[in-house]
């Protein structure tokens, strides 16, 4: 049961911002030949986690960077991983191709060795990563069964899963990320539960403004609401207010003279539970993105992603990509950020904590607010009972939780391409590229060879994402900055697994608000950077803009 009274003020979050199958690879001839000795995370580590999760059940490669004389962080510019030799492959094997007349080489693995193979049906985002081991299958299992646990309000006979709230948007991880696929608007009076708000106001002072340009914080919350509304709360609490959506909409005439109406959303909160918001507070929604290959995204090595970036444009193409910059949660250091809308997060870790403490109101070692994102103001919120109990740890989620989630969100598989062969396909890939759609999804990569887990280290990967900031126009921004990243930039989405959504998930809503309801609608919103390649899209005729569709279903 939860503790009614703490010795202690409560913690707020002010001021803190069977053997497997082995690994195939084209690029390494060792692993071709059969499987390496597995470096693990430490003998005997899973047997302890099992001994540790069970009554929590009951009821990460971090990138380094150099740090240069003179104080000035900075990252390496080449790949530190690779001899001259391997450098050389890895150039060959991701340099864009030019023939359109077949699939090339080891596109079907769209993850690497790490790809399912599995039957495509809606469980196919749910899948571990084909070449872990059979002790991380069951590390993988035990992580599971952490997403998709539904934490109880306080106090509880259920004990070590109380501790929701008190303020929260979801129960469980899961129930954002349906079946680990992408979440959607409300629509037709259906609940929010995987779509939220993101609360934040600009810099005011030299002050605050120095803090940002420092990466100490990414933006500043609203000094009652924090850094998101809550819809929801434990019982005896008011919930911060209700997201609403009006649509209007706007229709595009193509080349072809077919019409196609988008609908362009404006944000509200009602029912506001603590009186107003600060009047600079801006209103960021976001649905949640599907989960699959987290773990190989983490995997690219720093200098493959620097080489895609070009802030100042100086190659004059209109691409100017920039990477985002973060501080790790626990360690302070500086990274790049590849997870979240705005490449908020430079780890999995750091994703999964933020979530824990903002969405379900968990606290956990990374995130240690024990009423999670509830503020001063809100004296109700911080007088409800937390979840902590001494007798497993000082937060209501102690270690393996955050560690098996983690490692769960870290392998869940990218599913094999379909129909790479067809001609319809290949011919949708070929406008894809012409369109200059590969400029911003960047097909692919080789992962890196130290990555932290061998299921990860020197695959090639196919997520179709530069995982840069880009200036996506006036039609998408949402006015609020996030680090970097201003009101009108948003990361780069992989398209992994996009052609599965309707089979996951039973819909196609698409961009991080889940404004377009189908693929085309996706493409023609995009503007800023992407206005060239929207408008190259636009252009074509019917049949081929059916093609470059049927491409993008494949992947």
């Amino acid at each position: 049961m939860k503790n009614v009274t703490s010795p202690t003020p409560p913690r707020t979050r002010e001021g803190h911002n069977h053997s497997p199958a082995c690994p195939q690879h084209p690029l390494d001839d060792e692993l071709a030949r059969g499987c390496l000795p597995h470096r693990g995370n430490g003998a005997g580590k899973s047997g302890y986690w099992y001994r540790l999760v069970l009554p929590l059940l009951s009821g990460a490669l971090f990138l380094i960077p150099i740090v240069a004389t003179g104080g000035d962080s900075i990252f390496p510019t080449s790949r530190t991983d690779l001899n001259p030799k391997d450098q050389k492959r890895v150039e060959s094997v991701t340099r864009a191709t030019t023939d359109f007349s077949k699939p090339e080489q080891f596109e079907l693995m769209a993850g690497g060795g790490a790809t399912t193979k599995a039957s495509v049906n809606g469980n196919i985002f749910s899948h571990f990563s084909a070449n872990i081991t059979f002790e991380e299958e069951q590390e993988f299992k035990l992580g599971n069964a952490l997403f998709t646990k539904l934490w109880v309000s306080s106090p509880s006979s259920t004990q070590a899963s109380d501790g929701l709230g008190p303020l929260f948007n979801a129960r469980a991880c899961q129930s954002c990320h349906l079946k680990d696929g992408r979440g959607h608007p409300p629509e037709g009076g259906a609940d929010a539960t995987s779509m939220f708000l993101r609360l934040a106001r600009p810099a005011r002072t030299d002050e605050e403004r120095a803090v940002i340009a420092d990466y100490r914080k990414l933006n500043f919350p609203d000094a009652v609401y924090g850094e998101q509304l809550q819809d929801l709360a434990v019982p005896g609490l008011q919930a911060e207010g209700r997201l609403q959506i009006a649509y209007q909409d706007l229709p595009v005439t193509l080349a072809d003279g077919e019409v196609v109406t988008l609908r362009k959303p404006s944000y509200s909160v009602s029912d506001l539970g603590f009186g107003p918001m600060e009047g600079d507070v801006t209103l960021s929604p976001r649905v949640a993105p599907p989960m699959i290959g987290m773990g190989l995204i983490q995997a690219i090595h720093e200098a493959d992603l620097l080489a895609n970036a070009d802030p100042d444009d100086t190659d004059g193409d209109g691409i100017s990509g920039k990477a985002a910059l973060v501080r790790d949660h626990k360690s302070g250091e500086l990274k790049i950020g590849r997870f979240g809308f705005k490449a908020q997060n430079a780890s999995i870790r750091d994703q999964s904590s933020s979530a824990f403490v903002g969405d379900i109101g968990i606290s956990t070692p990374d995130d240690p607010f024990d009423h999670g994102d509830c503020r001063k103001a809100q004296s109700d919120c911080l007088a409800m009972p937390t979840g902590v109990q001494p007798r497993l740890g000082p937060v209501e989620a102690p270690d393996p939780v955050l560690p098996l989630v983690t490692f769960y969100s870290e392998n869940l598989a990218v599913p094999a391409r379909r129909d790479i062969g067809d001609a319809g396909v290949l011919k949708g890939k070929q406008l894809f590229y012409q369109a200059g759609c590969a400029s911003c999804h960047k097909p692919k990569f080789v992962t890196r060879r130290d990555a932290g887990n061998k299921a990860h280290a020197f695959q090639l990967i196919w997520p179709y994402s530069d995982f840069l900031l880009h200036d996506m126009g006036e039609g998408l921004a949402d006015g609020q900055q996030v680090g970097v990243a201003n009101g009108q930039e948003w990361r780069t989405q992989p398209l992994w697994g996009i052609g599965l959504t309707q089979t996951v998930n039973g819909h196609t809503f698409f961009l991080h608000d889940g404004r377009a309801r189908n693929l085309t609608e996706a493409v023609l919103w995009h503007g800023g950077e992407a206005q060239t390649a929207r408008d190259a899209f636009a252009s074509l005729s019917k049949e081929d803009r059916a093609s470059l569709l049927t491409f993008l279903e494949s992947l």
